[in-house]
């Protein structure tokens, strides 16, 4: 009895001990954790002294701990702005400058070697070089001051790193000048434009499908009549499958820069404050932090700017000065092509150009692994561009590139113009350097003047651009660029206003080919018809018109529709009450609506039972994940109900018509949504099954993301990839957002501190930020913040101040 006793206690004594030892191990990880998480917590509001500053610089932040930086010179301007972004976006920046020099095997391992090779074959690096000796030393002088600024922060906040650099592993290396001129090539670089997923997918399915409907699947660009420049004057395919699924790895990562967007300008005769009003917001993919940093820059009588800039660079990207106002648009530009080339037998590193073998360049490029060794891989180069055939081992042909992004270009220099322009000349010239990254600029000044710029590098060749070209001769090689003064641009339209949605540039007749994989006009049309709706429009107006969600899409086709199912009389209740839904909609997607959340499926059903039998179950994934193939086919097919594509090919003893598709369709889609709401329709919303989260790129390590909170959401939202304010997702993942507005911006030249902005994260990139995902709601409700711009309101509504002073012991 004594020996159980004594036994029963030392059990006891254990239980306490191991309790108290699994206590303080977790507070231990507690503590442990929560150190990691917060140690890169900047102090905005301690005074700290920078070495190679001249004067003091003042930096107030207000309540979204926005940077409004005031400085005597421009230098130390640039070095108090890269201070200032390392104490945010630190491990942002680092990420990007990897991408731009293909070193992401380092930090996330062997599945990113691949996407490095590609990443190293554009030959970024090699760009910057070029621009740094054809670029004025004003600007120069910004990058190293900018770069000094990124560093002495990395220096002093060595032990108190954001948690990412704790979390994998490494530190950040110094920041030179020119990883702010490979940002160049990252905004650049098209590898995520409409057509390479679209001709991928048509190359493999013209293998698989008729002619006939083949031919009803590439765009007709004659019936999209609503261009960006209405009144303007107008005097093979596995390689790119080999890059896209790289490029793919990168866009994970939450690394998508310029996609779909809009920006419209209204004159003094339209606008209520007699002076112009501009729009824009720029749609990317949705993650955490986002992609774009708010910031405003002063220097008495030389600058005064505020706008978004990437993390990484140090001038204005998008925004207003003193005197204009800008915004930006993909232009959507075709400016990639292919060339087989015709390899010496005996000579494998040679090819052959107007009946010469020319001797290939070769790079070995050593590629760190982590935790891994260092493989050398070989990247050869004909005058074009890359070899990128080997990328898959693609061993029957050898292909090589020719990219714009590979081109001189000045991107830097335009937008450090652009921050200093005061009128539409400046303007102009700013842009003439902005090559590599097509985009439509549009502009507004406190003169009254509006006015839409293509800034744009279209390249001149002859053949078919869809097409893999012969390489053996320099015929089908690009002559050059359109010049400048040959694009497209408008200045004072007499209708008041200009516009852009990535829409058709120009008419039929502009000489010069673009693009074949333009957004579909549904954007366009109902900003124009937004437009019009009122003879003179408010700051109110342009914010209900970015937070429309009525459709111009479903208003085109949903009419047919209902007058096939009108016909059909074998519908059941829950049937026939979806219908009733559908037939009163407005065409508005609200988060309540239940007949957006019909259309919505209908629509992918739709499409599913028209191409599905066709296509077969390998290539269909493919195809239903890229839009724009999907909606062209639909377009087209809305207009000839009596095409081949309506027959179900699988059901031998039955031919099915327009009619029955439509009627399978809705029944199908009725089946879905009971599945997922239930069997009232009363209770089908839009919002229960439409939402988005804000993704950290280690947010997908579930532990990752539950200890440090890398993730936001999920959100319920409105709209789609069709509404003026989007929320896009993919086909394939119904319906999961992962695509909108970036930024929203409102630009008043009557008084600039009556503009407005926001963006759906926030200034700080580390998540245990008070300021990490602070504009989340705001956004989501569809409201603003003020752009603050005079003094007395910036220092009226600071929160944090700090100062930074000359270090004399540096002098």
């Amino acid at each position: 009895m004594l020996s159980k006793l004594i036994v029963m206690k030392l059990l006891k004594k254990i239980l306490v001990i191991t309790f108290i030892v699994i206590i303080i191990a977790f507070i231990g990880g507690y503590i442990f954790v929560n150190h990691i998480a917060t140690k890169g917590l900047p102090d905005y509001s301690t005074d700290i002294q920078l070495k190679g500053l001249k004067d003091k610089v003042t930096i107030y932040r207000d309540g979204f701990a926005i940077p409004h930086i005031y400085a005597q010179n421009d230098e130390d301007l640039y070095r108090a702005t890269g201070y200032v972004l390392a104490q945010d976006r630190l491990w942002q920046m680092d990420l990007l400058r990897r991408v731009t020099q293909g070193r992401l095997s380092e930090i996330f391992g062997e599945d990113m070697l691949n996407a490095d090779q590609l990443l190293r074959s554009l030959r970024i690096p090699g760009k910057s070089e070029r621009i740094v000796g054809k670029t004025n030393k004003k600007i120069i002088l910004a990058l190293e001051a900018f770069a000094d600024g990124v560093n002495q922060y990395i220096e002093s906040h060595e032990d108190n790193l954001p948690p990412e650099f704790t979390i994998l592993g490494y530190k950040p290396d110094k920041w030179e000048s020119k990883h702010s001129i490979n940002l160049i090539g990252y905004m650049a670089w098209d590898l995520s434009s409409p057509s390479w997923g679209a001709e991928i997918t048509l190359h493999k399915l013209s293998k698989v499908i008729d002619s006939v409907k083949f031919a009803r699947m590439l765009p007709d660009l004659s019936i999209q009549n609503t261009f960006v420049y209405p009144d303007a004057d107008s005097s093979e395919m596995d390689m790119r499958l080999a890059l896209l699924s790289q490029s793919k790895k990168i866009k994970d990562l939450g690394l998508d820069i310029f996609g779909g967007s809009n920006n419209w300008a209204i004159s003094g005769k339209k606008s209520t404050t007699g002076k112009p009003i501009l729009s824009n917001d720029m749609h990317l993919g949705f993650g955490a932090p986002g992609i774009w940093y708010q910031i405003h820059q002063h220097v008495k009588g030389s600058l005064n700017v505020t706008g978004v800039l990437l993390p990484g660079a140090p001038f204005v990207i998008d925004g207003h000065n003193k005197h204009i106002a800008w915004g930006m648009t993909n232009v959507s530009v075709d400016n990639i092509d292919f060339y087989v080339e015709t390899i010496n037998p005996e000579n494998e590193n040679q090819y052959k150009l107007n009946g010469e073998w020319k001797d290939m360049v070769i790079r070995k490029e050593q590629i760190k692994i982590k935790g891994s060794e260092t493989i050398e891989k070989e990247i050869k180069f004909t005058h074009r561009g890359p070899v990128i055939s080997k990328f898959k081992n693609i061993e029957d042909k050898v292909v090589s590139m020719r990219w714009a992004g590979n081109d001189f270009s000045n991107e830097l220099r335009s937008v450090y113009l652009l921050d200093r322009a005061k009128n539409w000349d400046e303007f102009k010239d700013a842009l003439s350097t902005f090559i590599a990254l097509g985009q439509n600029v549009n502009y507004a000044d406190i003169d009254g003047n509006i006015g839409l710029q293509a800034a744009v590098g279209i390249p001149v060749r002859k053949g078919d651009p869809k097409m893999l070209f012969p390489g053996e001769t320099t015929e089908y090689d690009w002559k050059g660029y359109v010049p400048f003064d040959s694009l497209p641009s408008e200045f004072n339209p007499e209708r008041g206003y200009v516009s852009s949605a990535n829409n058709k540039t120009v008419g039929d007749d502009y000489p010069y080919y673009i693009s074949y994989w333009f957004a579909q006009p549904s954007r366009i049309d109902r900003i124009r018809e937004m437009l019009e709706a009122k003879e003179k429009l408010s700051i109110d107006d342009f914010k209900t018109m970015l937070a429309d969600r009525t459709s111009k899409m479903p208003e085109s086709l949903l009419p047919q529709i209902i007058s096939e199912l009108e016909k059909e009389e074998k519908l059941n209740p829950l049937q026939d009450e979806a219908f009733e839904i559908l037939k009163k909609w407005d065409y508005n997607l609200t988060r309540k609506s239940g007949a957006a959340a019909i259309f919505e499926y209908f629509y992918v059903c739709f499409v599913k039972n028209i191409a599905k039998d066709e296509i077969g179950e390998e290539l269909y994934p493919s195809f239903q994940g890229n839009k724009t193939l999907v909606q062209f086919l639909i377009l087209d097919l809305m207009k000839d109900t009596e095409s081949g594509w309506f027959d179900n090919i699988n059901t031998k003893d039955k031919k099915e018509n327009y009619k029955d598709i439509i009627v399978q369709t809705f029944i199908d889609a009725t089946d879905s949504l009971s599945l997922k709401l239930g069997n009232n329709p009363k209770n089908w919303e839009w919002g229960k099954i439409h939402s988005f989260t804000q993704k950290h790129p280690l947010g997908k390590v579930a532990i990752l993301d539950k200890v440090f909170n890398l993730n936001r959401g999920p959100f319920p939202v409105p709209g789609s990839y069709h509404t003026v304010s989007p929320y896009s997702y993919s086909f394939n993942k119904l319906f999961d957002v992962i695509h909108g507005a970036s930024q929203r911006h409102i630009f008043s030249t009557a008084n600039w501190s009556e503009s407005l902005t926001v963006i759906p994260t926030g200034t700080s990139g580390i998540p245990a930020s008070d300021f990490y995902c602070d504009q989340t709601e705001l956004y989501l409700e569809d409201k603003f913040h003020s752009d603050y711009f005079d003094k007395e309101s910036i220092e009226k509504n600071t929160k944090f101040k700090m100062e930074l002073l000359p270090d004399k012991n540096s002098n």
